[in-house]
């Protein structure tokens, strides 16, 4: 087996295993209602309610199930005959949103605003892609937008150690939007290819923070018209203050709640850039539909 091989197959077996409890979840039922008896109206309604509960969302769930009970009423199937048609069903729905993020390289520097949650990853993942993009031979600046935390500051510094990044950082509690401003100016004086901005984690519905994130926005819309076009995020209020254009999932292992990515994706059809499991460089790939509907699934 190829160098190239070994890693896909090393990634396979670290997605595999990050989804473990939500396939696990989703095997486990599926195998306890399909070996009670053969397929009837209620058979489908239970298999519906496994997958809302997996988080993989109303009009998802009620596919999957339809698609299972077509032309198989009243015939004995395996769970494994149903983890075949789930995982072809969500890999229908993933594949046109997983595309990969394509930097304009006319666009000196290229600005990826990173917005999400608390606790949702977002300094470690804009560490992740900084190497990636260095390693493609690009030049990468990184900005400290997360005032709020000294915390994140430090990391962010410390991720711009390990990439070969410069850091644009102030103290804590300074304005963010002004050290965007900074940052994109030194970006551009630079001629650096990418810009990656850092932004504190917000709640959607904290009305003071999401006001900050758009002042963010506008003030770097101001200076260059190519800002807030370029985003990694997971919700809809960033959609709307943000203008967010696509995806990073992150943190899927340690949770049941994998086939939230399938709602997401159903609902607002955002493109799904990478896909993080773990904590190390190499833990972020380009998410590919087939290997994350299999995964899901708990196919081999």
């Amino acid at each position: 087996m190829n160098d190239s091989a070994n890693q896909k197959r090393s990634w396979w077996q670290r997605l595999s295993a990050g989804l473990k409890r939500t396939s696990a979840s989703i095997g486990g039922a599926i195998s306890d209602i399909v070996s009670k008896r053969k397929l009837d109206a209620g058979t489908i309604d239970e298999l519906e309610e496994v997958l809302i509960r997996a988080d993989l969302g109303v009009v998802t769930a009620a596919k999957v199930a339809a698609a299972v009970g077509e032309g198989r009423y009243d015939k004995t199937v395996t769970a494994d005959e149903v983890k075949q048609i789930l995982a072809a069903e969500v890999e229908k729905i993933l594949a046109p949103v997983a595309q990969p993020l394509v930097i304009d390289s006319g666009a000196k520097p290229f600005v990826i605003l990173v917005v999400g949650v608390n606790g949702s990853g977002k300094t470690t993942t804009i560490g992740k892609l900084a190497a990636k993009l260095r390693h493609e031979g690009r030049k990468v600046m990184l900005a400290a937008g997360d005032t709020f935390r000294a915390a994140a500051i430090d990391q962010l510094k410390i991720w711009g150690e390990r990439t070969g990044s410069p850091v644009v950082a102030s103290s804590p509690g300074a304005d963010s939007a002004a050290l965007a401003f900074e940052a994109l100016e030194k970006a551009r004086a630079q001629a650096l290819d990418v810009l990656i901005l850092d932004t504190a984690g917000r709640l959607q519905n904290k009305v003071a923070l999401m006001g900050e994130l758009e002042k963010i926005v506008r003030v770097m819309r101001k200076l260059d018209a190519t800002v807030g076009q370029n985003a990694l995020s997971q919700v809809e209020e960033f959609s709307k203050t943000a203008g967010v254009t696509g995806l990073v999932m992150t943190k899927l292992d340690g949770t049941a709640r994998g086939g939230i990515l399938v709602a997401l994706a159903a609902k607002f059809g955002l493109p799904v850039h990478f896909i993080g499991i773990g904590e190390g460089v190499e833990d972020l790939a380009p998410f590919t539909a087939r290997d994350f509907a299999r995964a899901i699934a708990g196919i081999e």
